[in-house]
């Protein structure tokens, strides 16, 4: 009998994963289900673009997994049972149940409006395209001089920021941040920020915590409203409910607990990757959610489950970082970088040339969905059930 692996999510980890088992187990031994709500790659890293109004190049989930052997289920999952064994899903076609011999839970995360009154109602969300999307319309929408705020200065709201201000300079475009502007940055970093803000015309509210959202201001912890046409929340994600559905182990955020292998600690049929993982790595640190950590526990998940059911050596594959790159508009951009453990270094790179880097990262990051083994050979391995079988047959 071929064992049954059912990945849920085709994001950066659930592709990857899905793509890199397909080359390293044979099909007689094994398939590979994976679940997906839409029928192609969404290349989350560029929300913020696609809300500005660019157009991304479409990236069909058939055409990438032609010929791989990977089965394609389009379908919303609406449930886990781990108890049972299966997976439930709702397709066009109607509602199904998929039984599975082992999980791979790639669901990620969603926009996390932190509790904050008046978020869920009338804040915009880049963390899905649906979201993104729905920002486009909004703001293609809005007259010149329409005041525009993001909430959120981490990554993403720097990012969106300064992607909204340089489509669009007829808006008036501010960033609320709860710390200072880019205060986790090296002071070159800090610096190049600030300079580009400037350039751009982005007002930045510094120390502000935005404590409400209303149709058409923000209001601050100290008391202060800001003018607001359009509200965009970036304060952080928050992992699928699904996970939370379920009896396994989590952590306080909600993030499941895995091993070093990304297998979970309470239900060792199940291995958990991406934003909903809780995973350390260097310092013992957990793994902050984003690309630059979900590709990697894909590779160790799926080199894992290989390895476990060929009988061959379980892998171990660096969970650290390097840089955190940040795309400020089409043409600056800034690359800090880290430590291990992703805390600022001196060094940094800015201007034109960070921007070709980013962008380089970006379609990189999309070839390593299609390409899961970075162009490797690889070779599919007989599961040890088989060579078992086979080698009692020639006896």
């Amino acid at each position: 009998m071929q064992h049954r692996i059912t990945v849920l999510g085709a994001g950066y980890a659930g592709a990857v994963a899905a793509g890199r088992l397909a080359r390293r187990l044979r099909r007689e031994d094994a398939v590979i289900t994976l679940v997906n709500a839409e029928p192609d790659f969404v290349e989350r890293v560029r929300m913020h673009e696609l809300a500005a109004g660019r157009q991304l190049r479409p990236r069909p989930f058939d055409e990438m997994f032609a010929g791989t052997g990977v089965v394609l289920k389009i379908a919303e999952v609406t449930g886990v049972d781990v108890d049972r064994k299966a997976v439930a899903v709702r397709a066009t076609d109607g509602a199904e149940e998929l039984e599975y011999d082992t999980l791979v839970y790639a669901l990620g995360s969603g926009w996390n409006g932190q509790g904050v009154p008046g978020a869920a109602e009338h804040a915009h969300e880049i963390a899905g395209r649906p979201g993104a999307l729905r920002l486009r319309e909004r703001l293609a929408r809005l007259d010149a001089g329409q005041p525009v705020v993001v909430v959120g200065g981490g990554l993403t709201g720097l990012e969106a920021a300064t992607e909204f201000a340089e489509a669009r300079p007829d808006l008036d475009v501010a960033l609320m941040a709860s710390g200072g502007l880019g205060d986790w940055l090296s002071p070159k970093g800090r610096r190049h920020l600030r300079k580009v803000f400037g350039r751009l015309g982005v007002t930045v509210h510094e120390h502000a915590a935005v404590t409400g959202v209303e149709a058409d201001h923000v209001v601050t912890a100290d008391g202060t409203s800001v003018p607001a046409a359009v509200t965009v929340w970036t304060t952080g994600f928050a992992v699928h409910p699904i996970a939370r559905a379920t009896p396994l182990q989590a952590g306080g955020t909600g993030r499941l607990v895995v091993d070093g292998t990304m297998r979970s600690v309470s239900h060792p049929d199940v291995y958990v990757i991406g934003d909903a993982a809780m995973v350390n790595g260097p310092g013992g640190k957990p793994l902050r959610m984003s690309c630059a950590s979900g590709i990697p526990t894909a590779w160790q998940a799926a080199d894992a489950i290989a390895a476990r059911l060929t009988g061959g050596r379980l892998p171990k594959t660096p969970l650290r970082y390097v840089n955190q790159c940040i795309s400020l508009g089409r043409r600056e951009g800034l690359i800090q970088y880290v430590t291990a453990d992703d805390r600022a270094v001196d060094a940094a790179l800015t201007g034109r040339l960070a921007a070709v880097y980013k962008e380089l990262v970006c379609k990189g990051a999309a070839w390593g969905v299609a390409n899961p083994t970075l162009g490797m050979p690889a070779r599919r391995r007989a599961a040890r059930e088989t060579a078992a079988r086979a080698t009692s047959a020639a006896a």
